[in-house]
This record gives C-alpha cells, structure tokens and sequence, in this order.
C-alpha cells in the first residue's frame, strides 16, 4: 500500500480527509472518494486492515428490510457486489443463493407480508412462501412450528476480507495512503472545527475526519467531544467439518424467533450462530464454548438432523449496537 507522507506549512504530514477505521466500510469509503477524484486521503487502522468486525462476520448481503432506506442500500450493496470484480479487479465469492427468514408467528407473519410488499414496489423480489417451500429450499429445516417464511433469492453473502483487499487495493492505486497498525489517540479541535489527527508517533494535519471505525467508534467520536451511542456486543459463529454427503446448496436461512441461523461455508461444510440475549455490551472477542448449548437447542428445534453434528471450530466478533437496533 502507499504511504506518501505529505507535509505542510507548520512541517505536519497533511490529508484532506483522514478515515479512521479499515474494514469494509473505511475502505470503500476511500475506493469512493479517490473514483469521484478525492485522492488525499489517509485511511488510518489500529491493526491491519479488516482485523475488526469485518474480519469475522457472516457476510451476509441482503435487501430485505423493514425500512425503506434500509431496503435502498441493501440493493445498491448487491449491485455494487455483483460489479464488484469489474470495478476493481478482486473477485470477493459472492454467493447470491438467497435469504430465507422462517416465521413462527401471525404477528411476525403480518410484519413481514408488509415489508414484502414496500420491498416489491422498490424492486427487490422478495415473497412469501409456505413452510413446505421453505424446506424444499433448505431440506435440513424441520417445518413443524413454522407456518410461512420470506424469501429473496437474489440475497446471500461474499467474503468481507476479500472485499476489504479488493477495495484497499484498487483505492491505493489511485493514490489513496494506507497506514496499519497505527491506532488514533486524539483529535484536535479549534472551536467545533477539526484541525488535526493524532497518533501515537505523529499528527496529521487535517480538517474531516470520517469515522468508520464500527464498534469502537464511539471511542473516536469522543476525542472529537461527541456522544455517538454505539456500543459493542460479541456475537459468535460455529463452523462443522465438510459433511458426507456434501451439503447442498440452501440459502443463508434465519429463524426469526430464535435468531439462529445457517448457512454452507464453501469448505464442504456448515457456517451456524445465534445472539446470545444474555451478551453484555464490550469489547470481549475471545471465543467462548459455554454459548454453545444455547446453539444446539435452537439446531435441535430448527435443523435436526444437525444436532450431533460436530462443530470444530468458531470465532467471535463485534457488532456495533445502537438505540434503534
């Protein structure tokens, strides 16, 4: 990655906007801003580039949503996915096999017929379905308590460390500077105006600051004296070893009610998880096995044929929990 050091006139290294945070939304936003032109920019991570929630999470991609702008993005984000190797050279294994939500509940039926309906007229082919579709999709679901489920074939998931290199890389070509490793440690203000970055070995002389720093960002936006209400929770995943037979291929499936979900992991295997509602909020990241029998009673309810199945091995990760979450 480039790292062009530019000074100014107080002999300060300079960027025109500093990014805080690498994942897959600090370096889309620099791929962005060097398309449209803007090429003095820093990106600055604390690690390495996608070593924070983008390192270990689903990668899940969907537009099906509640809310309109919600639905807006998710679509703009598929397309952006499926052009992704023609926009920037990397291959990121999208995998468009589809989202399948499973419904136990006449409300929870009722709100999702809703958000199928504002969904279709903005364009996304999402539908209802019955139970007997759902496990026709998925042939590991035990349909008994479920009584319909959405589905949207054009959702799935790609591998966010792919696109985070993707991005990465095809922003440094067009001059955008990279630095890892290199936490921030303050921000300094004139009044309400930012003027510069700080880390531990240099300061940055700088007037925007972007802060896509996910689950530690309210940690960013206090150096800047503001009050971002974001807060970090541990969600963990399980992964089987390759299953004989090969699974077929099924969509990345979610039981509404319980938060489980599935999906295959391109290795011949299983990708499972759940949110643990008895999570507190922090930064912990280690993996942690005592979650795993609150897994195995939503796999026994929901795909039994998976219960004994052995996991052998997970990994946590954060995500970043706001007040309308």
């Amino acid at each position: 990655m480039l790292d062009r050091r530019v000074g100014n006139d107080a002999g300060l290294e300079s960027a025109e906007i500093v990014i805080v945070g690498g994942g897959v939304m600090g370096t889309a936003i620099a791929w962005h801003l060097a398309q449209v032109g803007v090429t003095d920019v820093l990106l600055l991570e604390a690690n390495e580039l996608g070593s924070g929630s983008s390192g270990k999470p689903l990668g899940g991609v969907r537009a099906q949503f509640s809310s309109p702008a919600n639905v807006r993005l998710g679509a703009r984000s598929l397309a952006a996915y499926r052009d992704f190797a023609d926009a920037t050279g990397a291959q990121i294994g999208l995998e468009q096999v589809g989202y399948l939500f499973l419904l136990r509940t006449a409300e929870d039926v009722a709100g999702f017929e809703a958000s199928v309906q504002m969904q279709n007229e903005l364009g996304v082919p999402s539908r209802m379905i019955t139970a007997a579709e759902a496990h026709r999709l998925n042939p590991y679901l035990e349909s008994d308590g479920v009584i319909a489920a959405a589905w949207s074939p054009e959702d799935g998931y790609a591998h966010p460390g792919s696109v985070v290199q993707g991005y990465a890389a095809a922003a440094s070509r067009l001059g955008v500077r990279f630095r890892t490793q290199t936490p921030v440690t303050g921000i300094d203000l004139a009044g309400s105006q930012i003027t510069a970055v700080r880390t531990a070995n240099e300061t940055i002389a700088t007037a925007t600051v972007i802060c896509a720093a996910g689950a530690w960002s309210g940690r960013i936006a206090a150096m800047a004296g503001l009050d971002l209400p974001v807060e970090p929770l541990r969600r963990q995943i399980a992964f089987t070893s390759p299953l004989t037979p090969t699974p077929p291929r099924i969509p990345f499936t979610i039981d509404y009610d319980s938060t489980f979900y599935f999906h295959g992991s391109g290795d011949g295997g299983l990708l499972l998880g759940i949110a643990d509602p008895d999570q507190p909020v922090g930064f912990e990241t280690g993996y942690d096995e005592s979650w795993l029998p609150l897994l195995r009673q939503a796999v026994a309810r929901c795909a039994p044929s998976l219960t004994e199945v052995p996991l052998v091995r997970g990994w946590a990760g954060l995500y970043e929990m706001t007040p309308d979450c």
